[in-house]
């Protein structure tokens, strides 16, 4: 009887080379053990073929998730987990905890929170945007002022539209702090280009301490004002945050100030 080939006879080196040749590199590094564990367990050629496949889909799966959330620039996440939804009587948890499984960026839709500093804008924000990476959307999280310095600095070395592309072109972007400070003219048309570029295209969370109808004032303009909110606004879900601020120091020292 002829007898069964061992893992390391040169066929399964033949195996390497080839999953070496074909970028397969999880497979590669995985393919010792396989071979192994079919010599023990025999698998069907269907389920050791699937085991070989999943291996490598499984490893290039997370290594894309890696990529994606280092690329979204979205920092410390702490979640939804523990977050005190009876201090935020206006915000529903269900709608919240909806908005994590991301239908709205298949439906590119857009969603703004609304709420005095303190409130947990941000942390809400960067659970839903951590959840579109999990499902493998391309997602960007960025401070609207910086971000319009950005594509205004652009202009000096000729890179604008490319700059303007990296906002326009994720699947998901996050600006964070609209109207802490208040736009030039150029800044608005910029905000605005940009707004308009991802109307219907993708979808855009912003964060922002006042409502709307005190945006006016950090636009050189009420009609520059009205064109980006009615654009922003657009069948997107509007989370308010209200209430006492999450926020407080750790130590008081001294007599109260008059």
């Amino acid at each position: 009887m002829k007898k069964r080939e061992t893992p390391d006879a040169p066929s399964s080196e033949e195996l390497r080379r080839i999953a070496e040749e074909l970028n397969l590199t999880a497979l590669r590094d995985a393919l010792g053990g396989l071979l192994a564990q079919a010599e023990q367990s025999s698998p069907s050629y269907t389920e050791f073929a699937l085991d070989m496949l999943r291996t490598e889909w499984t490893a290039r799966r997370e290594r894309k998730l890696a990529r994606g959330l280092k690329r979204s620039h979205l920092g410390t996440v702490e979640g939804i987990d523990g977050f005190d939804f009876a201090a935020r009587p206006q915000l529903e948890p269900r709608v919240v905890k909806e908005l994590l499984n991301c239908r709205f960026l298949e439906e590119k839709r857009n969603i703004i929170c609304v709420g005095k500093p303190g409130l947990g804008k941000t942390r809400i924000t960067k659970a839903i945007a951590h959840a579109a990476c999990l499902r493998g959307y391309s997602t960007l999280f960025t401070n609207t002022a910086e971000m319009l310095e950005d594509i205004h600095a652009s202009l000096a070395d000729g890179t604008f539209k490319r700059a303007l592309r990296r906002y326009a072109k994720p699947a998901l972007l996050v600006l964070d702090e609209l109207g802490y400070e208040g736009f030039d003219r150029q800044m608005a048309t910029y905000l605005f280009r940009l707004v308009s570029a991802r109307h219907g295209a993708g979808a855009t969370i912003v964060t922002a301490n006042t409502g709307f109808s005190r945006w006016v004032r950090f636009f050189p303009s009420e009609a520059e004002s009205i064109a980006t909110i009615d654009r922003l606004v657009d069948r997107a879900t509007i989370l308010r945050f209200t209430g006492k601020s999450f926020r407080s120091p750790k130590d008081v020292h001294g007599a109260p100030l008059d």
